[in-house]
Parts: C-alpha cells; sequence; structure tokens
C-alpha cells in the first residue's frame, strides 16, 4: 500500500518550518541577498531549534527525525530564501549524513554531535579549479607523516566555507592509483594551521550563502580524523552527492513554490484591460500546469526520501528527483517573472531573487547532465 499522507509529527514540524521561514527569513532575505552575507543571528535560531539535526538520531545529538522530515525543512525554507537552504542542505547533506554513515563511534562523539546538536556547521570541500564534474581529476594531496596526514591543495564552491567550524575535506593519498581508488576523505578543524578560506566568490544567485575557495597548505591531519579507509574517498564522496541530490531536489520544489505563490498572489490583484491576470485562460492553464510540475516533482523527492530512510538503493531516485525538480524550478521561476511582467523583473516583489537562485540548482550536487548519466548508466547496466 502507497501512502502519500505525513504523519502527524512531520505535520507539526512542517507547521513550525513554514512558520519560521516566514517570519524570520522572509523578511531578511532580500536585505542578505543584497549584502551578500548570511545573517548569522538567524542561522543561530535555527541551530537552537534543531534545525541543523533534523535527520539524526537523539543519541548523537539529533532530532530523531527522518530524511522526508529534512525535505520538507527544505522545501519550507527554499519558499523563501535559496541561500538559506543551501547552507542546511550542504551542512546535512554532503557533511554531516555521510559523517554519520562513515565515522567510527569516537569520530561520531568528536565530530558528529557537534554537527547536529546545533553546535557547529559543516562544509564539503571536493570540487577542485579543474575538477567539477571530472571529480577524479582532483590533484589535492594528502601524504603520509608519522602519525598525520598532509594536505595541500586547493578546493573550490566550498558552500559553508565562510563560517563553518568542520571541512569534510577529499585529497589523494595515493597518486600511483586513480582518483576513485587512491581518494581519502578528511575532517579538518577550522583552526587547523594551513587551511585558509578566501573571500566568496562573487555569483549569481544564493548570495547570501558563503561560498569560496579554500587553500589548503601542508595541513596537517591526525590520521584518527581520516573518515573510512584510506582510499575510499571517491565511495564516499558519491554517496554523499547522493544524498545532497535529494536535499537540491527539496530545495528546487521549494523555490518553484515560492515563486509560483508569489505569483498568484500578486495576479489575484493586478488589473489588466479590466480584470485580474487571473482571469485570463492562458494564464490560468500555465499555472495549472506548473503546479501539476511542482507536485509532480515533490513526488519524486519524497519517493528518494523514503528510499534513503528505508536503507533501499536510492541513487537512481536521487538523480532522478534532483533532474527534474531543479529543471521544473527553472521553468516555474522564470514563469513566476512573467505572470507579473515589469514588476516581476524588480527586486521589490522577491522572484527575480528566486530565478536568481534556481539556476544553481541544475548545476551543483552534479550537473543535470551528470544525472542523466548516473540513471542511464542504472538502466542498462
Amino acid at each position: 500500500m502507497v501512502d502519500f499522507k505525513l504523519t502527524e509529527d512531520q505535520l507539526e514540524m512542517q507547521n513550525l518550518f513554514r512558520k519560521f521561514a516566514q517570519e524570520q527569513i522572509l523578511p531578511i532575505a532580500e536585505e542578505m541577498d543584497e549584502k551578500e552575507e548570511m545573517n548569522m543571528d538567524m542561522v543561530k535560531q535555527m541551530m537552537e531549534l534543531g534545525f541543523f539535526g533534523v535527520p539524526f538520531s537523539e543519541e548523537v545529538g539529533g532530532t530523531g527525525m527522518d530524511y522526508l522530515t529534512y525535505c520538507l525543512l527544505m522545501e519550507e525554507v527554499a519558499k523563501v530564501c535559496g541561500s538559506t537552504s543551501i547552507t542546511i542542505s550542504v551542512h546535512t547533506s554532503l557533511c554531516a549524513s555521510i559523517v554519520e554513515q562513515y565515522a567510527t563511534p569516537e569520530q561520531k562523539e568528536k565530530w558528529l554531535r557537534p554537527l547536529v546538536d546545533g553546535s557547529k556547521i559543516g562544509c564539503f570541500g571536493l570540487t577542485e579549479p579543474n575538477a567539477g564534474s571530472d571529480v577524479a581529476g582532483a590533484v589535492t594531496t594528502a601524504d603520509k607523516d608519522g602519525d598525520f596526514y598532509v594536505i595541500n591543495g586547493s578546493k573550490i564552491f566550498t558552500t559553508n566555507s565562510g563560517f563553518a567550524d568542520t571541512f569534510l575535506v577529499f585529497a589523494l593519498t595515493d597518486k600511483s592509483l586513480p582518483a576513485h581508488k587512491g581518494m581519502s576523505a578528511f575532517l579538518i578543524d577550522r583552526n587547523t594551521p594551513g587551511l585558509e578560506v578566501q573571500q566568496d566568490i562573487k555569483r549569481m544567485g544564493i548570495r547570501a550563502a558563503s561560498n569560496a575557495e579554500v587553500y589548503y597548505n601542508n595541513v596537517r591531519v591526525p590520521k584518527e580524523d581520516m573518515l573510512g579507509k584510506e582510499g575510499s574517498g571517491f565511495k564516499i564522496a558519491m554517496q554523499a552527492l547522493d544524498g545532497g541530490r535529494i536535499g537540491i531536489a527539496a530545495q528546487s520544489v521549494g523555490l518553484a513554490q515560492g515563486a509560483l505563490d508569489a505569483a498568484i498572489k500578486y495576479c489575484k490583484e493586478r488589473k489588466q484591460f479590466g480584470k485580474p491576470i487571473t482571469a485570463f485562460q492562458n494564464t490560468q492553464f500555465r499555472m495549472a500546469e506548473d503546479q501539476a510540475n511542482i507536485n509532480a516533482a515533490r513526488l519524486l523527492t519524497w519517493q528518494a526520501a523514503v528510499a534513503k530512510d528505508n536503507h533501499e538503493n536510492y541513487g537512481f531516485y536521487a538523480a532522478q528527483a534532483k533532474m527534474f525538480a531543479s529543471a521544473m524550478a527553472n521553468d516555474v521561476c522564470r514563469h513566476a517573472v512573467q505572470y507579473m511582467g515589469g514588476y516581476g523583473y524588480c527586486r521589490e516583489y522577491g522572484v527575480e531573487r528566486l530565478l536568481r537562485d534556481v539556476k544553481i540548482t541544475e548545476i551543483y550536487e552534479g550537473t543535470n547532465e551528470v544525472q542523466k548519466m548516473v540513471m542511464s548508466g542504472s538502466m542498462l547496466r
């Protein structure tokens, strides 16, 4: 039996997320975008409310919710602010979730608990200036030196790096092997000597999120802070991205729903040719199509989340959801601006910000072309 209903607990959390997003994030979203700076007081509130520990067990300091509830959080926050939603996503999907999966009991106490109990924020360093979709092109190295590994290289587009406490970083521990066999993962504290976070990269969208290049100059990492086994880094990174794609799918759904909701509100009030814009059949039909596509993307996202919650092989579902939802969201956000005409293009109404924010959903956590590679590879094996 397939049940599309949320549980009472999930509905309660959804209402909490929506209330916080509408009352605490929406009023400052435009200002954060203009300043290109995350409001850390607001982030601290989210941490105190447990937003950064949603899909983690209470044993390690989380809220004990599931990945589907995390998707509800992502959607409600993304409706009003793409920057805030990606801050939560990278911390949860790419950093903390993969630490939970691969950490030893000792590492969970040292690294995971602070990430999920609201104490610290995590980031994820995989992409390099010359290694984006081609992760195997990475050149950052980690050379063994007694009880330490010495990391040298740089990572780019490291979201959350401007204020993150914990860096999950991937480097080559055996340069004689291909990256999928010679890469390892490391957990590094922000204050480790040699770790240097550069200025945020100027971007088209998600401008309030922190996204910088990070240099690693002879960064010494104790061997006990390696995550997983030596040489397992590529596998760990790919599994992190699988989970991350679910978060981006949920973000895409939220951005699209937020844009459509704003456009509907405006078009009900805005009159042209003597009647509201919503009275025109062309507008009605396109809005109906937009909502159907949002709902379809939401169900694909929930399917992937439930598969992850059930410990099933969810990689195909995650790629499918991310590919469909991000493409859909780009269409819907573009439509929202068009519905509103010249006012949609103005910053006052917020939909232009959602349109700028949404483009990146087709790029990060694997471009949509990569998602097609993942899906077709699974289908044709």
